[in-house]
């Protein structure tokens, strides 16, 4: 089959604010076949600035679009992703933010190969890469952000607690902006409100930049609430300050990963910087696959690998299938308090099972559909014109 049809759209809340909160908008990108097989993916980068790599004028052979480089090709099995992967980013090896844009590509073309195979794609990993094809459960955390106020933190974990999670991620906000006390405070709430038998994950919003030393103080003295890790304290590029907070030894371990843009960058992390959970979003390292290396490498390095997924069900989807079956990788964060448009944006949410683990589903593809009708009000229309030409026009979304 070939490709026919690459659409981006741009979809976004009508008031953004200024909140650590990645759900305010977003780009989808649907990818469609001459045999009227459709796939969906998503990018968590800045829209518009994304959408641009798609429809971008050519500017030389090291420029040329994602579009172009996609449309009319042929997509018939596994090994062709990675043959339009390697294309794309050489087509494109000039063009800024070019892994973060063909995320949303990726993604969508693994979801029609799947389909056409009538296969869940991580049986195709499992495949390629001559592993168990058995599937396992994850223990969701609830992906939320700290209060204001450390009563503020108390009164959304204790709520997280009455709904049945058995652990939370509580992150950016107040954290690191008003001393050491206020830290303490916001970690102490979280750990009462969700209580003793529950995980919690502290997440710093990479708030001290390269100062390992005060990122070493904060996690030393947090090791009393006992969260599972302390996450994104310094820079996603402070791989010399990783390294030296790492090499202390702090007795709450260090996560990070969910800055890396390419393979390269978060293998960085895990030999130089020392994480000991490497958190990877599908939706900015380049899609699936690369999604895919790294937990292949993290297994060679015996680390955690945790997918970062803070924008949808659609994003979600897409990163259960890449750690789907390794059974010792099991926490999955699970957007649970994003905006209207991430709550809608696909038919058929991952709900947590009974046993309060969420499963990867034996449907082909991505094996989640996109609401077109649910997310069309959220839709905002985008047209670029240079000079009397029109670059790029937004297609129906339909």
């Amino acid at each position: 089959m070939k490709i026919a049809a690459v659409d981006p759209f741009y979809l976004r809340m009508p008031d953004i604010t200024t909140a650590a909160d990645g759900t305010q908008d977003t780009l989808l990108v649907r990818v469609r076949t001459d045999t009227g097989l459709e796939g969906w993916g998503e990018c968590d980068a800045s829209p518009l600035v994304s959408l641009a790599v798609y429809c971008c004028p050519m500017s030389h052979g090291n420029i040329i679009n994602i579009r172009t480089s996609l449309i009319g090709e042929t997509l018939d099995s596994p090994d062709d992703v990675l043959q339009l992967s390697e294309k794309v980013l050489r087509n494109g090896l000039d063009i800024q933010q070019i892994q973060h844009a063909y995320s949303g590509a990726e993604i969508a073309l693994w979801d029609v190969i799947g389909q056409q195979l009538e296969t869940p794609v991580y049986r195709l990993l499992a495949e390629m890469s001559d592993t168990s094809d058995s599937a396992h459960p994850k223990l969701p955390y609830a992906s939320v952000l700290f209060g204001d106020t450390p009563e503020a933190t108390h009164r959304i974990a204790a709520g997280l607690r009455e709904q049945g999670y058995r652990a939370a991620k509580f992150g950016w906000g107040a954290m690191g902006k008003f001393g050491e006390a206020n830290d303490i405070a916001l970690v102490q709430a979280a750990r009462e409100g969700m209580g003793t038998d529950a995980q919690i994950m502290i997440d710093a919003g990479v708030v001290w930049r390269a100062d390992h030393e005060t990122a070493y103080r904060r996690a030393e003295v947090f090791a009393q609430f006992s969260p599972t890790w302390l996450e994104e304290p310094l820079a996603p590029d402070a791989i010399d300050a990783y390294g030296s907070l790492t090499k202390k030894r702090p007795r709450v371990p260090i996560a990070a990963g969910e800055g890396s843009d390419t393979y390269r960058t978060a293998e960085d992390l895990i030999v130089h910087g020392g994480v000991q959970f490497v958190q990877i979003d599908a939706g900015r390292i380049g899609g699936i696959m690369p999604s895919f290396q790294v937990r292949q490498l993290a297994e060679r390095h015996g680390i955690q690998y945790v997918n970062h997924t803070f924008k949808s069900h659609l994003s979600l989807a897409a990163a259960l299938h890449v750690f789907a079956t390794n059974p010792d990788f099991d926490l999955l964060e699970y957007p649970a308090a994003g905006s209207e448009l991430s709550q809608c944006l696909v038919r058929d949410p991952f709900r947590v099972a009974s046993d309060g683990m969420v499963r990867v589903r034996e449907l082909p593809g991505l094996g989640v559909h996109v609401d077109t009708e649910a997310i069309r009000p959220h839709l905002a229309p985008v047209r670029i014109e240079v000079g009397a030409d029109t670059v790029f026009e937004q297609p129906p979304l339909v």
